[in-house]
């Protein structure tokens, strides 16, 4: 065996000075060695700032022996992933598999041979060595993982604060509502899973997902010319069919996207919310005139919060509504307009709708009708 850098530290604990003369023979010229002739004081040893990389430990000690002091080194974090060896006068299987057992890694009966010692060492060795690497290397993924999801959340947020800023751009009305109705839609999907029927339809995931991607709902409306979405009047037919193609303009823009760079949940949640937020319970919405659970339930979610926070909001074609008659509004079109079971969700949340309103709002009209 050729000479090391005497970097690994062996500790032996042994009560008795031969064995401790015989082991410092052997390993000595290969390893530092610490020695200690009882179990107590082996275990302090092990505990301190310069630890052994392996131990040789006898079982035949006074006060304490070896598979009590194993046990107390197995279960200190600090100490349990030193390797153990048992060196020992105790040649019974019953007792090589107790020591085992406990969690030593090799058993060598005495009197020991000393290539035996040094082999078994120094495969011990590598293999902890080995197991450190591997450790290491499990954390450096783990650093980078988290960088790399980090840097992924952060640019998905950015791109959604830009795409919903451009919707902005184009209706001025638009910027602080679609703040408001993310936080809607994530009051409303936090009390769902404790629902019958719904914890297999929605978990926490699926509710980050909804209000990352919540405002872009209104992503479309970039297509629709300002005469429409500007107009302080009433629609004609025609410019209402205009307008409602904004469900489809922004899903469109969207399939295209995940066309280019894959499926993501985020953007599929966008998309789902983006096409169905007008679609009605009972048929008779838009784009596709879906009804019931057909509409996804990103869509009947969002429904609820837009069209609450469309009716307590000043628009160039109208005052807001009072906070009271936005809520009866939304009652009133339980099982026609809206998802039932979320009706009912929302009429036990709309003083945290009239909260999140109030703090996401700054006209004087808004705020006076919100405390009606």
């Amino acid at each position: 065996m050729e000479q090391t850098d005497l970097q690994d530290t062996i500790l032996i604990i042994d009560d008795s000075p031969s064995t401790l003369a015989v082991l410092d023979d052997i390993l000595n010229p290969y390893y530092r060695i610490k020695a200690a002739k009882e179990g107590y004081r082996g275990i302090q040893i092990a505990e301190s700032d310069d630890p052994p990389d392996l131990i040789l430990l006898d079982i035949l000690m006074p006060e304490m022996d070896g598979y009590e002091v194993c046990k107390s080194l197995k279960k200190n974090p600090r100490t349990r992933d030193i390797p153990v060896i048992f060196v020992t006068a105790k040649d019974e299987t019953e007792d090589e598999a107790q020591g085992l057992e406990l969690g030593a890694v090799d058993y060598l009966v005495k009197p020991v041979a000393p290539l035996i010692v040094l082999a078994r060492v120094r495969n011990h060795l590598e293999l902890r060595a080995a197991r450190n690497h591997l450790t290491l290397q499990n954390r450096e993924l783990e650093r980078r993982v988290r960088e790399r999801t980090k840097e992924l959340t952060i640019t998905q947020d950015v791109t959604i604060a830009s795409l919903a800023g451009l919707a902005e751009t184009r209706d001025k009305e638009t910027g602080s509502h679609i703040w408001r109705t993310q936080n809607y839609v994530r009051t409303l999907a936090i009390s769902l899973p404790d629902l019958p029927g719904y914890a297999q339809q929605i978990n926490d995931e699926d509710i980050y997902r909804m209000y990352k991607s919540a405002p872009l709902h209104d992503i479309g409306k970039v297509g629709i010319p300002d005469a429409i979405l500007q107009k302080p009047g009433p629609l004609t037919k025609e410019e209402f069919e205009i307008m409602k193609s904004h469900t489809t303009l922004g899903y469109q823009a969207l399939l295209q996207a995940e066309q280019s760079i894959g499926t993501t949940s985020f953007l599929r949640y966008a998309r789902e919310i983006v096409y169905t937020h007008h679609e009605k319970w009972d048929g008779t919405g838009y784009p596709q005139g879906l009804s019931g659970e057909d509409i996804p339930l990103a869509g009947r979610i969002m429904a609820i919060a837009d069209v609450y926070d469309a009716l307590i909001s000043k628009r160039v074609y109208k005052q807001p509504f009072p906070h009271s008659l936005a809520v009866q509004t939304i009652l009133d079109g339980s099982g026609t307009h809206f998802d039932p079971t979320l009706v009912q969700v929302f009429q036990g949340l709309t003083e945290t709708f009239r909260n999140i309103a109030r703090s996401g709002v700054e006209l004087s009209e808004e705020r006076e009708a919100l405390e009606r």
